[in-house]
């Protein structure tokens, strides 16, 4: 039931997008918004839904499936024995070309420890929903 709620998040995300013109909403604060968001269900353990925002334009099985939710997993872990968790997620800055439908997403993850460390999201547009690649 989890990724049912990443589901309909993704739905009214669409559907918002897709009743408002493209000025209304500029496109890199939509891609940099849902790569934070994603984050965001990373940092709260909503793994699932993490991996729920990762780009299927490619089939996976269950077994990929299982198999991404335990690597997020892992580097939460990681995360949490570096430097004590994950405190925050916030957006840097993003990148949008909308020849391609891709985005370079720099977010800032602050962590527990009082560490910072930006990273990079690249997002891909699919069906007016930005995806992670």
């Amino acid at each position: 039931m989890k990724g049912c709620a990443a589901v309909w998040l993704f739905l009214a995300v669409a559907l918002l997008a897709a009743c408002a013109s493209r000025e209304d909403f500029p496109q890199e604060d939509v891609a940099a918004n849902t790569a934070r968001l994603y984050y965001q269900y990373l940092i709260e353990g909503k793994y699932d839904d993490f991996v729920a925002g990762m780009d299927r334009h490619i089939e996976r099985s269950q077994n990929d499936e299982r198999q991404l939710v335990e690597n997020a997993k892992l580097y939460v872990k990681r995360q949490q024995d570096q430097h004590q968790g994950i405190k925050s997620v916030s957006i840097n800055s993003s990148e949008v070309d909308s020849a391609q439908h891709t985005a370079m997403v720099f977010l800032l993850m602050e962590f527990v420890d009082n560490n910072k460390e930006q990273i990079l999201v690249p997002m891909v547009e699919r069906d007016s929903l930005w995806l992670m690649r």
